[in-house]
């Protein structure tokens, strides 16, 4: 048998093989068209002067003319500004957080004190922002917030966390990572357990301390998952976080807290500027989807990753 026909056959064994698995991903698949790629037709939105009463093909076609209007509005780049520094400290707080933590935990040789300690941090991201949002709402409270008891105590004025504009972008940046720091070191926990132990018995044997163990052996074990984690993060930088700023912001606090995702739900849901929103959100997916197909290029040439 020639070496073309012994592939093709390799490849029809492996057809036949998962077939099964495929005709699985059917129902799947059929969903995700449905309710992901047949609205998509509603970007049309964003190149018309859309009226409702006349529907998508009995509204006038303008071309551009609603991103020009977008970008001519006072607060947009301000938005944008606002997006893109908070998506970015909670990219860089969400990669070296859970790291740390994963660091900590894998030093902790009592099981059943690494297993609570597992469990109390893995809790609040199974909690959502609407619960989470009323209990941050309660906790830093400026007259009756735990926080500010505390800050009282040791002669600090009372802070406005959810209404002053200084403090709001921090504090969305801070309790987003406390939220999430927990189940995101679950992979950097998987990947330690992928290095040499014969490692650390030789390094202790040269006389290392826990510390140069750590710096010289755990941290270049798990270095190529640190970056790939953080390469293929690049592609929420313009992902605020819609929950939870929308529970937890206010008008006092836009300067500072607005971003994309609640701009174009203020627009198009509250305001029925219907194009101008479908308009913003089509240049947030445009930005986005040249950060995802950039991410998955270094994620290649600098961690071997690769989805196809």
């Amino acid at each position: 048998m020639s070496c073309e026909k012994l592939s093709q056959s390799m490849k029809k064994a492996r057809f036949l093989r998962e077939l099964p698995l495929h005709l699985m991903l059917i129902p799947a698949v059929i969903l995700v068209f449905i309710y992901n790629y047949i609205p998509m037709a509603g970007i049309a939105i964003a190149f018309q002067r859309f009226q409702a009463t006349k529907g998508l093909f009995g509204s006038e076609f303008v071309g551009l003319a609603n991103f020009r209007t977008l970008f001519s509005l006072p607060d947009t780049w301000q938005v944008i500004g606002n997006t893109i520094f908070i998506a970015l400290f909670k990219m860089i707080g969400g990669i070296i957080a859970p790291v740390v933590f994963a660091l900590v935990l894998n030093e902790i040789n009592n099981k059943p004190a690494r297993r609570i300690f597992q469990t109390m941090v893995y809790l609040p991201n199974f909690l959502s922002w609407i619960i989470i949002s009323g209990i941050f709402i309660d906790i830093l409270s400026p007259t009756r917030g735990i926080i500010n008891m505390i800050l009282g105590k040791v002669g600090i004025g009372p802070i406005f966390f959810l209404g002053d504009p200084a403090w709001f972008p921090f504090t969305m940046i801070i309790t987003d990572i406390w939220k999430g720091f927990g189940f995101g070191s679950v992979i950097y926990l998987a990947a330690l357990t992928s290095i040499d132990p014969s490692l650390y018995e030789s390094a202790v044997i040269d006389g290392a301390s826990r510390w140069r163990q750590t710096w010289h052996i755990t941290v270049p074990g798990i270095l190529s998952t640190i970056i790939l984690m953080t390469v293929l993060s690049m592609a929420n930088i313009l992902n605020g976080g819609f929950d939870q700023i929308f529970n937890l912001y206010n008008p006092a606090v836009y300067s500072t807290g607005d971003v994309l995702d609640t701009m174009i739900y203020r627009m198009g849901i509250q305001n029925a500027q219907f194009a101008v929103s479908t308009a913003a959100g089509l240049f947030k997916s445009a930005i986005s989807f040249v950060f995802i197909v950039t991410s998955y290029y270094l994620a290649d040439k600098l961690a071997g990753y690769r989805i196809f």
